[in-house]
């Protein structure tokens, strides 16, 4: 019997994918919210995965980790922990799983922006130095190829992903919306970086493909458009009403990016079905809707 279990549903991205996909099973320590209804399989540690092994499945998507830069950036071995540790544990439970296919996630962050062409494509070269967050993000790239000969990998590069959520998170489209549905002022740091924004519910639809492809190895995930930052607080200023004023600050990263989704185009037939205004337009709604609940 063919079943996909996901780790980390109850993060940021997991419950994009549980909602449209309800027979996917959820696997990890903290209960899902409340609104989804997919089977979830409470284990208190990846140490121990042993109640797993009565379990039917062959296709795993892997989201446990953190991508929250700024703090890995500024402790000493948080992205160890975080995003490399929790990756080694399950793919050595998994070893001696029959397994069709096992997603996992890094960061198009890893192209290295002194040497990319835009679009960057998979074969433009990696700069893994550049900090702490990107560093962790390369080791977990090292340890799928570890096991690439017993376990078929797929290494999802993601760009900026966007969409609804109830967490309180660092990226830029939910932090401005959670700002301008509460805050009297709202602030962006610089309007003129230029990236690629994908909306969740369509990468879960990637992610579905890329599941039943014969695909192993690395991978972009993004629109394939470039928008800037300007754009994206023009966009949420016009739902909102609200003011959202530039402080002209540095940034770090490339202030342009944009992925060659040419790939997974080719191998899956998947494309964005949103564009930047319906995808900030329903994510504005949903957490509006949200906001209304909470208070």
């Amino acid at each position: 019997m063919s079943q996909t279990v996901l780790f980390g549903g109850s993060g940021f991205f997991g419950p994009i994918i549980l909602e449209k996909y309800p027979d996917i099973i959820s696997i990890g320590r903290s209960p899902l919210p409340s609104h989804l209804k997919n089977k979830h399989i409470k284990v208190n540690s990846l140490d121990d995965l042993s109640s797993l092994d009565t379990l039917e499945f062959d296709k795993v998507i892997f989201l446990i980790g953190s991508s929250n830069h700024h703090i890995i950036n500024s402790e000493p071995i948080m992205g160890i922990e975080y995003n490399v540790l929790p990756l080694k544990k399950i793919l050595f439970y998994l070893r001696r799983r029959k397994i069709k296919k096992f997603v996992c996630f890094t960061t198009i962050l890893l192209y290295d922006v002194n040497k990319m062409i835009l679009p960057v494509d998979e074969t433009q070269p990696i700069n893994p130095y550049i900090n702490d967050y990107v560093f962790s993000k390369y080791l977990s790239e090292e340890l799928i190829k570890f096991y690439s000969d017993i376990i078929p990998c797929i290494t999802v590069r993601f760009s900026n992903i966007y969409g609804p959520t109830r967490l309180i998170r660092s990226d830029l489209v939910p932090t401005l919306i959670q700002k301008v549905l509460s805050s009297d002022e709202v602030t962006v740091w610089n309007t003129k970086p230029i990236r690629d924004f994908l909306y969740t519910p369509d990468a879960a639809d990637a992610i579905m493909k890329l599941l039943v492809s014969d695909y192993t190895g690395s991978i972009n995930l993004g629109s394939g458009k470039s928008v800037s930052v300007g754009c994206i607080t023009e966009i949420i200023e016009n739902l909102s009403g609200k003011k959202i004023k530039n402080l002209n600050q540095p940034v770090p990263g490339p202030m342009n990016f944009v992925c060659d989704i040419s790939r997974i185009k080719s191998l899956t037939g998947w494309e964005p079905k949103h564009s930047i205004e319906e995808g900030l337009n329903k994510t504005y709604e949903i957490m509006k809707y949200y906001s209304s609940k909470h208070g």
